[in-house]
């Protein structure tokens, strides 16, 4: 990998990890907040709050405990963001990598099909995972962790690997073959509870999981066109 590609999907990975940061502040934060009430018992089921210092936490848009005010939410909103950058910048490089390897064997990428490589991206790491196991609030009931980490980076290799033959060698065989890699954690099936259960009302859960997956999809999308743009060794 060479510097300017080494910069490029540094630099389009951290611009994208901004992008999510502003958008997990604009659309997941409040919801967050309002879930940790609800998993420190502050609100519960029906709108009851107990008598404690949280101001208006009623609509969830307060969340002081104790001696938490605006310092550790300054620090909070700021490790978000600073995550939210390595996190990207880390696809971004990988993102780096394929177009690299494609360019090597003759394919041009633009920033528009950019777009859809990071989609795919976007596919492999968090569509695909969440039809098994949704996005969750803090306080969920979930399923054994050890569990959770083998079907989830089982279906992100099968993914990724059946969408892989699909497009890259695409004939009859690789894309039934690529059909049977991307159905078959779900033909297994991800790990599930014996019974649901949950703090958080089942309508904020629902809210959150869609706005996750949301903001994903517009983040990948970003950093697909930005790392194409930036690693284009024509420009």
């Amino acid at each position: 990998m060479n510097i300017k590609t080494l910069t490029g999907a540094l630099i389009g990975g951290c611009a994208t990890g901004i992008f999510a940061g502003v958008l997990h502040f604009a659309f997941l934060q409040d919801i967050i907040l309002q879930a940790e009430l609800y998993e420190s018992r502050d609100l519960i089921h029906f709108g009851q709050v107990e008598a404690h210092d949280h101001g208006d936490a009623a609509d969830g848009h307060s969340h002081s405990h104790g001696d938490a005010g605006e310092g550790s939410d300054l620090n909070r909103n700021l490790l978000t963001m600073l995550f939210a950058g390595l996190i990207y910048a880390g696809y971004g490089l990988i993102l780096a990598a394929i177009f690299q390897f494609v360019r090597a064997r003759g394919h041009n990428v633009t920033a528009m099909q950019g777009v859809l490589w990071g989609l795919a991206g976007f596919a492999v790491v968090q569509m695909a995972p969440s039809m098994g196991l949704a996005p969750n609030l803090p306080g969920t009931i979930a399923e054994d962790i050890n569990m959770r980490q083998y079907w989830w980076f089982g279906t992100m290799a099968a993914t990724a690997i059946g969408l892989g033959l699909m497009f890259l060698r695409p004939s009859a065989l690789t894309i039934a073959v690529g059909f049977a890699l991307i159905a078959l954690p779900h033909i297994i099936g991800a790990p599930v509870l014996d019974e649901f259960y949950g703090v958080a009302p089942p309508e904020l859960s629902a809210t959150f999981a869609t706005r996750v997956i949301g903001v994903a999809f517009f983040s990948w999308a970003l950093l697909g066109a930005l790392v194409a743009r930036l690693t284009d060794p024509n420009t």
